[in-house]
């Protein structure tokens, strides 16, 4: 049950950057998760554009625009590896939505929050992380000693 969030200033990203970020963050999000593409597990993977006004951004040093996307995740879920694949294409997908290149990768900070097991909760339950594995596992079909 990830959740991703893109902070940016208003009017920084592209018009068609706009329309399709959202759902590229959760592919993304999904992907690096591991988990499997099926309609229960899109529909957990909530995805929020946060646009600043006007001014609510700068640096001590200017206002060209920065972007945070903090991403939430249970814990244990991503193993190193993946956090930083996740970042790398993360930061890809901003900086492409945006119209900007890789040389303005610094412009896009990613934090991964990792929710402690027992503090998820859903539908009125606490979620646990053995919970998703096993909803993972049931969707990808039996295991096999091949």
């Amino acid at each position: 049950m990830p959740m991703i969030q893109l902070t940016a200033p208003c009017g920084s990203l592209t018009p068609e950057g706009r329309e399709s970020v959202q759902g590229a963050l959760a592919d993304v999000l999904l992907r690096w998760e591991g988990a499997p593409d099926t309609p229960f597990f899109r529909a957990q993977a909530w995805s929020y554009l946060n646009e600043l006004p006007e001014g609510a951004q700068t640096t001590a040093e200017d206002d060209a625009p920065r972007f945070l996307v903090d991403v939430t995740v249970p814990q244990g879920a991503l193993s190193e590896r993946r956090k930083s694949g996740m970042v790398t294409e993360v930061t890809s997908v901003v900086l492409k939505a945006a119209g900007l290149s890789e040389a303005d990768a610094l412009r896009v900070w990613v934090l991964i929050h990792e929710q402690a097991d027992g503090t998820w909760g859903a539908g009125g339950s606490v979620i646990r992380f053995a919970d998703l594995v096993a909803l993972a596992q049931d969707a990808k079909g039996p295991k096999t000693d091949a």
